[in-house]
């Protein structure tokens, strides 16, 4: 991981979900950050599994995981369907984002993840503290079977 990496940071200024995201972030300037960063949690890592799987510098295992992560937040399959289990029906779709998260973060150049991921605060870190709350909530068995991988 010591390559040179060169990044694009105008390439920030152009994206559309960029945009969205500062305007739903900014539209309650009094409520606390942490809410909005949640609910925006799924559909920033949703946007980094995408980027991730365009980018030609991400290797092709990394980008079929970042696919197969896209493919199941977006498949109207669930283990726990919305219509069912309301918000907690998202519950599956983070899990498994997050799973591939974690898997590419140690497959791909810091930097180069942190160059895609949207959201406010270091994605390292946020991929971090969902691996814990992951393996304190379900077990380090299945997070072993999700495929976890500590960062």
């Amino acid at each position: 991981m010591s390559e040179r990496l060169e990044l694009d940071l105008r390439a920030r200024e152009k994206r559309l979900y960029d945009r969205l995201r500062a305007r739903v972030a900014s539209a309650n300037p009094g409520a606390r950050s942490g809410v909005r960063d949640l609910l925006l949690f799924l559909p920033d890592l949703f946007v980094l599994l995408y980027r991730l799987a365009r980018d030609p510098r991400v290797p092709t295992g990394s980008k079929a995981l970042a696919i197969a992560g896209v493919g199941y937040v977006l498949s109207p399959i669930d283990l726990l369907p919305e219509f069912i289990f309301g918000p907690l029906g998202f519950a599956d779709d983070l899990i498994i984002a997050a799973a591939a998260a974690s898997r590419i973060i140690n497959a791909v150049h810091p930097d180069l993840v942190r160059a895609h991921w949207p959201g406010a605060s270091d994605a390292l870190d946020v991929v971090r503290r969902v691996t814990a709350w992951c393996e304190e909530f379900l077990g380090a068995a299945v997070t072993r079977i999700l495929g976890f991988k500590r960062v």
